[in-house]
């Protein structure tokens, strides 16, 4: 996508810190294997993964942000599968069971949530983080309502859920509210 080529190009965007929710997760859950991180942007989950034993496949629809991840990722020794794929356009198809791991921090796309629950392994773990808006503030594509997060896993077991406001600085302060959930699937 154009818009994100330039966001990643322009430096935006361009945070190497993996996401709060992740890191404090990731030594909880069982021993590293698969892990998928859907529009993974210039890596910094990906990354953070691989270099706790994990397999990772990341994929983004920027070649701008994968190179950038390829990159990141050659500085710091660690091997991951990146893939250009426009997941809207349906050009990566999640496997059924074949992750026990997976993320998607900011990126909404009602119609993947079906496969991510079919592509996660008996037992492993999804992670996300979604924009919402609330009752005063107007609907959007790429946000969820309050409490939406949370019904797409009522067939999971919720281990943790979160409505907030954070300040996000990786494109500059701005303020957002957002939904934050891990969920485990049940065996």
């Amino acid at each position: 996508m154009e818009a994100w080529d330039e966001r990643y190009a322009s430096g935006k965007y361009s945070s190497a810190e993996p996401h709060k929710l992740l890191v404090e997760i990731a030594d909880r859950i069982k021993k590293p294997a698969k892990a998928l991180d859907l529009a993974c942007g210039v890596g910094r989950n990906a990354i953070y993964l691989a270099e706790k034993g994990w397999q990772v496949t990341a994929v983004d629809n920027s070649s701008v942000g994968i190179e950038i991840a390829k990159q990141r990722a050659v500085e710091k020794a660690v091997e991951i599968d990146f893939r250009v794929a426009d997941l809207e356009k349906g050009e990566f198809a999640i496997e059924e069971n074949a992750y026990d791991l997976i993320c998607d921090f900011y990126y909404l796309q009602r119609d993947l949530f079906a496969p991510m629950k079919t592509g996660i392994k008996a037992g492993g773990i999804i992670i996300s983080t979604i924009h919402i808006y609330g009752d005063a503030e107007a609907a959007g594509e790429f946000t969820l309502k309050v409490g939406e997060l949370r019904e797409f896993f009522r067939d999971f077991e919720i281990l943790h859920y979160h409505e907030t406001s954070r300040t996000d600085d990786d494109a500059g302060k701005h303020h957002r509210r957002t939904a934050e959930i891990i969920t485990k699937k049940i065996i």
